[in-house]
């Protein structure tokens, strides 16, 4: 049976700050993030750590990987400054659950697909095992990736090397590294659309990171009670702070706040920072692609 590919992208919000200059690329960091259904990138200048730029891309009716290929290829093609070659540096963050973290003293590079073998299946017809040396941690991180789009994406930026992380990665660095981070035990969650991210840390050192496939309203507050059990937290006690596509007035919010206690949004990036074209996002949005800035 032939797959019709009904595939196509909408553009749901766009940043860009009026100090953003073509012609200054070459002081400028790409954060490129992409899912099997969106897109979004941020532009850092990594002079004084100023977001310049983001915006977010919804992928629609993909039926095959070459679908999202194709679309991504669209986007590309058709914007004004990304395909440009001379960013200073560029981050390809992926997100898929194909993930699994080791310690950096028991990780050995020969193995890293053994070690993601163990809880992911891997096609390799279409993907392939990267890593990430994690910074604020000690901790690796395994990932599977889809070999056409990173080649592709690759052979863009011909002139510069493309740092491929796992959007996991980026949210770790981004949380040890944010002002708001607090020093006892706590949760950090990352709302995605579909997936709910939990990083748990305690003395700036990472106890749990996983991702959760969330359909229903309650499949939030299931699975922040279950590591709450597993972690021997209490949900009278413990902080909860959320970032990602969640509203304050949502059923998922009124739901969390029923059962737990201190939870609140999390605030913009302290390690960067933005002028007041930006306060047209919430600032528990994108902490995600802006804290793939961090990672090299």
């Amino acid at each position: 049976m032939v797959v019709k590919d009904t595939s196509t992208y909408k553009r749901v919000k766009r940043i860009k700050d009026s100090g953003f200059s073509i012609d200054e690329l070459d002081h400028y960091s790409l954060v490129m993030q992409i899912g099997i259904y969106d897109l979004q990138f941020a532009v850092i200048d990594s002079r004084n750590n100023q977001c310049l730029a983001i915006e977010d891309y919804r992928l629609k009716g993909i039926r095959t990987v070459n679908g999202r290929l194709k679309l991504v290829k669209q986007i590309l093609d058709n914007h004004e400054f990304l395909i440009a070659g001379f960013w200073k540096d560029v981050k390809l963050c992926l997100k898929t659950h194909k993930f699994t973290l080791i310690p950096a003293n028991m990780f050995l590079q020969e193995n890293a697909a053994d070690y993601l073998a163990l809880n992911s299946e891997i096609k390799t017809s279409f993907e392939e095992v990267y890593y990430y040396k994690q910074i604020s941690v000690d901790t690796i991180n395994v990932f599977a990736v889809e070999i056409k789009l990173c080649r592709w994406i690759e052979s863009i930026y011909k002139k510069k090397k493309v740092h491929i992380i796992h959007q996991g990665s980026a949210l770790v660095e981004g949380i040890l590294k944010h002002a708001d981070h607090i020093e006892e035990k706590g949760m950090y969650c990352y709302i995605d659309r579909g997936i709910l991210h939990i990083l748990v840390t305690e003395n700036h050192k990472l106890l749990y990171y996983n991702q959760f496939a969330a359909r229903k309203k309650q499949d939030y507050l299931k699975y922040i009670l279950l590591v709450f059990s597993e972690l021997g937290m209490n949900n009278k006690r413990h902080q909860v702070f959320l970032w990602g596509f969640i509203r304050p007035s949502s059923e998922e919010m009124i739901l969390l706040k029923k059962y737990i206690r201190n939870i609140s949004f999390g605030s913009k990036p302290s390690f960067l920072k933005f002028r007041h074209v930006f306060d047209e996002i919430e600032d528990h949005q994108y902490f995600d692609v802006m804290s793939g800035y961090l990672c090299m």
